[in-house]
């Protein structure tokens, strides 16, 4: 009785071990800083977490098909600097489609190379984080990029706006959310998707086209970065050219704390959403109780390393490896 008891102990913290810690988490913050989870506050990291939510949203769906993004980060910062630049050259009413444009043609070209050439995710995408980098370096000179006219231009609204009381980032990262969930959930795209990444060659033989969906996944990915880089450059009105290095690891940590399998087949976007405000409330816990900033660092690297246990416990439903 008492090793069944185990079991399902032990099945259960594979399954919701990550909530579980939150929750202590949170109660935890509450205590030592009664403003943890005061209504500004909760806004202030629902705003903040806004610009990694988006980039999650996409590469939710390159994760379930079974692959990775780790270039997000530097193509936020591409997108941010492009559309800084675009703005005062040709206005901001042909700056922001150009940029998205731009890192549409990225995504495109990292979905052609993993999807239909059939290389590796993670050798292409860290070759592209070095190279988009670059990219961004030699477009910028090396310099950082500011919008002239910060008082006479109306985009600042994406980034600083508000609407019925809401912060605007806020509205669009729910909207996102709820219009790519409901794409993953509900449509035969979505089924394909998880088809992809559960076993590609047998959705290849059931007719599905692999290597099409795998490159629209990555097209959502980096159009979900476009819109990152939009509220970023709309926030402060200026960046530097490295404002998303190591984004890609938050981002990565966040949608793996939503439950997303990093085999592929597995996740949801309503759960990865759940991943990226449990990062962003833990973070802002540590700040409250007076740890510096850096130490986020730390705790984000273990939090990545406690999803994966975890996630790897879930598929065989114990905490430790069988033969260990």
């Amino acid at each position: 009785m008492a090793t069944v008891t185990k079991q399902q102990i032990g099945g259960m913290l594979a399954r919701q071990g990550i909530l579980i810690a939150f929750a202590i988490f949170m109660i935890a913050f509450t205590i030592a800083n009664p403003k943890f989870l005061s209504v500004d506050n909760v806004f202030s990291v629902v705003r903040s977490s806004a610009i990694l939510g988006i980039m999650a949203l996409g590469v939710t769906f390159v994760v379930i098909s079974g692959n990775l993004d780790l270039s997000v980060g530097s193509m936020m910062s591409f997108s941010t600097i492009v559309v800084l630049d675009l703005h005062d050259k040709i206005g901001p009413f042909l700056a922001i489609p150009a940029m998205v444009g731009l890192t549409l043609c990225l995504g495109a070209f990292i979905g052609f190379l993993v999807g239909y050439l059939r290389l590796n995710s993670l050798i292409v995408t860290l070759g592209m984080l070095s190279a988009i980098h670059g990219l961004t370096l030699t477009y910028s000179g090396g310099q950082n990029m500011d919008i002239a006219d910060k008082e006479g231009t109306w985009f600042s609204v994406f980034g600083q706006g508000t609407a019925l009381g809401i912060p605007v980032p806020i509205l669009i990262f729910a909207a996102l959310a709820a219009l790519l969930g409901l794409s993953l959930a509900k449509t035969p795209f979505g089924r394909k998707i998880y088809a992809v990444g559960g076993n590609g060659t047998a959705a290849t033989f059931s007719g599905v086209r692999r290597a099409r969906t795998v490159f629209t996944c990555y097209l959502i990915s980096s159009g979900c970065v476009a819109i990152a880089g939009l509220i970023q450059a709309s926030r402060s009105l200026g960046s530097q050219n490295t404002v998303g290095q190591g984004l890609e690891l938050e981002v990565l940590a966040a949608v793996i704390l939503g439950g997303a399998s990093l085999l592929g087949g597995s996740g949801t976007i309503f759960k990865t959403v759940i991943g990226v405000l449990i990062l962003g409330f833990i973070q802002n816990g540590l700040l409250l109780v007076g740890l510096q900033f850096y130490v986020q660092f730390i705790v984000t690297w273990i939090i990545i390393i406690l999803a994966v246990w975890l996630d790897i416990a879930a598929k065989r439903g114990k905490l430790w490896s069988p033969i260990a």
